[in-house]
Parts: structure tokens; sequence; C-alpha cells
């Protein structure tokens, strides 16, 4: 068997932990520069704020309603997600979670005795909200799909389930499946549920009961095949044991407000190659290849979500290198090549790519290798500014007041993660 636990509202939820004033209130999360709304709890659903629409747009609501609204607080979401995952690698065991996403993780409970099934996810739930304060929905099958099914099931009718559903027999299984739609089926795009609905088929039960051969000619090959078995209960969809090395890494923001120096445009790439440097040492790898885009800003100026095409360049290193001051250099060159005066900037990025295991780099004839004493100073940095945060150490070139970050301006203290911002409980 098969479990999801999805987090409700996360980073909602995550306000709330630190906030219980705010139970029962309506809460939002915005996005990058307090531009969308990306998390509502049920009370602002209720009351017609939509998901992922402007914030400026659902102001009038916002503000009728005395919605408590939040920028978004990453410090604190990556701190409040790992100690639900920690509780989860507790309760079924470490070999058996696969983080998922931020506020998911797959379970596999094939070491749980059928009859104990539900007496489990209803103890995982109590467990993970009591030890971290985040709500969670538990969803629990034969398989993947099959256990996405029952956690949207347990998400959507919460005062029926308890935000635990199980569909372990062929007569919960059909039941469900009969009211599922084919566009909230995981894995079944938007495109791909017109055309389902376009030859007849509108119900997850109608799709589980094509052939797979069908499936294969129509949805994408052995996928869609892989889709009519996941919804039989057959598990076709593996749990991934080990976090898998990723083969790029890259960092990406948008502005505060619109650049248009060269000069905050280079430290904003030097910010982004120093984080993107310490995402490559932590999964112990190099990179070849360095590349920057910048997005200027559109020629309507009446909207800050218009923007023009991505202006983009790449650069292949002598050698693979972790080192950020060996990647700084390469970036900034390509930001000289690609800027140009008189425009406004919205947007760049940074993206490491050929990675190869940084013990066993290759060398390059025609350059000297890298020090040793460049590992330990890497290391060092990286320790400094995990311990102590805000980029305590960083080079130069990151710059020094960085007016160009993006803007922040309701977000909540890191009570998690800052010594100067604990809660003061009084």
């Amino acid at each position: 068997m098969k479990a999801i636990v999805d987090c409700n509202s996360f980073y909602c939820s995550c306000e709330r932990v630190f906030r219980p004033d705010l139970w029962n209130r309506p809460v939002v999360v915005l996005s990058n520069n307090d531009g969308c709304i990306v998390s509502r709890s049920d009370e602002a659903k209720r009351i017609g704020v939509k998901m992922a629409g402007p914030y400026f747009q659902a102001k009038h609501i916002i503000e009728k309603n005395d919605v408590a609204v939040f920028s978004s607080n990453y410090h604190l979401y990556g701190d409040m997600s790992m100690r639900v995952m920690d509780a989860l690698r507790a309760m079924a065991g470490k070999e058996n979670v696969e983080v998922y996403s931020v506020d998911e993780a797959f379970l596999d409970l094939d070491h749980i005795p059928f009859e104990h099934l539900e007496e489990f996810a209803q103890e995982l739930k109590q467990v993970v909200e009591q030890w971290t304060g985040i709500s969670v929905s538990v969803g629990v099958a034969p398989s993947k799909t099959l256990a996405k099914i029952a956690n949207h099931i347990a998400k959507k009718e919460k005062e029926k389930t308890g935000c635990v559903t199980l569909l372990i027999n062929d007569e919960q299984q059909r039941t469900a499946l009969q009211q599922i739609r084919v566009n909230e089926i995981w894995g079944v795009g938007g495109a791909y549920a017109d055309k389902l609905v376009n030859w007849g088929i509108t119900s997850a039960w109608e799709l589980r009961n094509m052939p797979e051969e069908w499936a294969q000619a129509n949805m994408g090959g052995v996928a869609g095949a892989r889709l009519i078995k996941e919804l039989r209960g057959q598990p076709s969809i593996i749990m991934k044991k080990e976090l898998e090395v990723k083969k790029r890494i890259a960092t990406t923001r948008m502005f505060g407000r619109p650049v248009t120096e060269l000069c905050e445009l280079k430290e904003a790439i030097a910010t982004y190659t120093s984080r993107a440097a310490e995402k490559l040492r932590r999964q112990h790898c190099a990179a070849k290849t360095i590349s920057v885009f910048i997005v200027p800003r559109g020629d309507d100026h009446s909207t800050s979500f218009h923007h023009g095409p991505a202006i983009s360049n790449c650069a292949s290193l002598p050698s693979a290198t972790s080192f950020t001051n060996e990647l700084i250099g390469p970036a900034l060159k390509l930001v000289d090549d690609i800027f140009e005066r008189g425009k406004a900037y919205k947007k760049a990025g940074v993206m490491l790519s050929g990675l190869v295991p940084d013990d066993s780099i290759q060398g390059n004839f025609f350059c000297f290798p890298a020090k040793h004493t460049n590992r330990f100073l890497m290391s060092a940095v990286d320790n400094v500014n995990f311990s102590m945060r805000d980029d305590v150490v960083k080079f130069c070139s990151s710059g020094i007041s960085k007016n160009w970050k993006m803007r922040q301006e309701l977000r909540s203290k890191r009570h998690s993660t800052r010594w100067n911002e604990l809660k003061v409980v009084s």
C-alpha cells in the first residue's frame, strides 16, 4: 500500500503555527514581489479569494473581510517542511518516505498490516499535527495515483472524512473513481483532459476501464498504459528511495523594481551564482557550463506582469568547478555581453549544467588546478551562512545594499531560523 501526506494550505498553516490568533480567520500568502495569491486558508476560499489571482484584484475582498495577508517567508516554510518530513520518517521509517514537494510526501506502507492501515493513517495525521502544528490530509491506496485521488477526496470533504481517506478495496475505489473527473487525476494535464472529454471519457472510472493498448496509443505511450494500471490499483510508479542528483541547478528571482544599471544587474547575477554554487556543493557536484539570462520589462508598462523575451548566454568553463569565485567571473562576463543600456530588467537567473561528481573532476592541461584550500574556504563560508543566515559572508561583487531585491513587505518573522526573531511568549 502507498500513502500520500499533503499539508493543508501549507504556507497559511505555517503562518498560523506561530500566530494562534489567526485560527478561524481567513489567511492568504503572496508570491514573489507580493504579486499573486499562492496559498489560501479554507476561510479565504469561502469568501471568494481566487487562487493564483493578482493580489491587487482581490484587495477589495481582502480588506472587506479582514483577511490576514503575508509575503512568502521561504525560510520559515522550508524549516516547517523539514519538520513535517522528519515526523513522517519517524513514523514510517526513513527508507519508506519519498519527499515529493515542499508540502507532500509519498509513503510506502507495505510493512503495515492490512487490518491496521486505517489506524496507522489516523495516527500519522495526529502525530504530524501534534509535533509540528501543521494540519495534513492522508490518502491511502494500492498505487500512487489512487493515493492522490484518496487524498483529494480527504481534503475536499474534510468534515466527512476527517482529512483521512482509504481506497483499499474494490468498492471504495469504484465509488471514488466514479466521482472524480478526468481533469482531477494526477498526471492528466488540461490538454489530455479535453481530449478525453471529447472522446466521451469524463470520469476516472471510465478511464480506468479503457484498454491499456488504447491508452498507449492515445495517451503518450508507456505513460498512458502506466496510468491505467495505476487507476486499477496496480503500482506502476515506483517509490524513489533516495534523492536524485539534479542534472541542472538554477537560481532565478524577480527584482523588487525594474533594474536599469549594469552594476546592479551584476550584483544580482553574482548573488544568484553564489546561491547556485551552494546548491551545487550540497549535492557534491561541479559544473562544466554556466548560463545567464535576463528578462527585460515589456513595452506595456501598465502592468508589472508584462515582460519581453528572455535574453541569455552561456559559457563552458576551463574545468568543472563548484567554487563560487571561479563561477562569478564567467557569469559577470556573460552579463556584459547581453546587457543593453536603456532597457529596464525585471528578472534574472543563473543555471549550472554539465554536472559531474566533485571528487572525479577531469583536469585541464592548459590551466592550473584549483587549490585545495578553496574547498576548505567554501565549506567554511557555507557553514557560517547556514548557521547565521542572510549571507553573512559573501563576495563583494554581490553588493551591499541590494536595492533590487524582491519585495517582501508583508513577510512575517522567521521564528524558527533566526535567534533575533524567536517567538516571545509572555
